[in-house]
């Protein structure tokens, strides 16, 4: 039987220090250097799959590979915990170390006073799978997730924004970069869970991460 995991769970666990809990799971990056080399890791990946009988999420691109975990409909689990691990192992015995600086996880966000007429608009307009009340997802889980709040909007701020999950040691410094390209603290109240930041004409992005959340 699969065990859920809580966010703080996973990321204290032993064995995962180079994964990031995002919004959608735990995430490392493995500079590889070169295709071949990413390939190769690609492969010794799966064999841990068929011996955990637990399949991550991969991006293989000419100089990294980028690995989530996930369980579908259940978060983050001991499944999820027991693959990360091992995929860290073989990387390391690669001679591969993990740069989890490079990851990120996008959320297209829209305030609505009726939440579930706009989430079935936006699931039929980009063929998104529903996952959860107002949240979707690509079916292949490629690209940003999409979440609809209900709730009213008020000026400056526009009824979508743009939610960015980072790593918890990577936020701070992105929001320094923000405000130092010009951007203005609009609310950060609830930090670290996110920080809300305004450009100069009302468009919003929050900067977020796993940490003060409710479970």
């Amino acid at each position: 039987m699969v065990s859920p995991l809580s966010d703080e769970e996973f990321s204290n666990a032993s064995g995962v220090e180079s994964w990031r809990v995002l919004f959608w799971g735990a995430k490392t990056a493995f500079p590889t250097g070169d295709f071949a080399t990413g390939a190769r890791l690609v492969a010794a990946i799966a064999d841990q799959v068929a011996a955990v009988g637990h399949s991550p999420m991969i991006d293989l691109r000419d100089d990294t590979v980028t690995v989530q975990v996930l369980t579908i409909g259940a978060g983050l689990t001991d499944l999820d915990l027991e693959l990360a691990r091992r995929i860290s192992t073989v990387a390391a015995e690669m001679g591969i170390v993990a740069d989890p600086s490079r990851v990120s996880q996008l959320e297209i966000a829209i305030d609505a006073r009726d939440r579930e007429s706009v989430a079935d608009f936006w699931s039929a307009a980009l063929g998104y799978v529903r996952v959860g009340p107002g949240t979707m997802v690509e079916p292949n889980l490629i690209g940003p997730t999409l979440s609809v709040h209900e709730k009213d909007w008020t000026p400056p701020r526009n009824r979508i924004h743009i939610d960015v999950s980072l790593p918890h040691d990577e936020a701070t410094a992105r929001v320094n970069a923000v405000l130092a390209a010009g951007g203005r603290m609009l609310g950060d109240r609830h930090a670290p869970a996110w920080w809300s930041l305004i450009d100069a004409e009302g468009n919003v992005v929050d900067i977020a991460t796993w940490q003060g959340r409710d479970e």
